[in-house]
């Protein structure tokens, strides 16, 4: 997992946060803050790519990415 650098959508939900990671399909998390929502789908992540590995299936690679648009 060393090196890999995935885009994370983080979105504000009316009560919460809530973020996906959207070459990692079904890793999300959710927190009170952007913070603690940031840092728990890092862990969600690191939780996700270790269940690839222990079931022998690729570490699928980083493709997506983010951009900010003006309007």
């Amino acid at each position: 997992m060393k090196g890999l650098a995935y885009a994370v959508a983080v979105e504000k939900a009316p009560d919460n946060y809530c973020a996906y990671v959207p070459d990692l399909p079904g890793c999300v998390a959710t927190g009170q803050t952007r913070e603690e929502t940031c840092r728990r789908i890092t862990e969600a992540i690191a939780f996700h790519i270790e269940g690839l590995r222990e079931d022998g299936l690729p570490i699928p690679e980083p493709q997506s990415s983010t951009a900010i648009v003006k309007v």
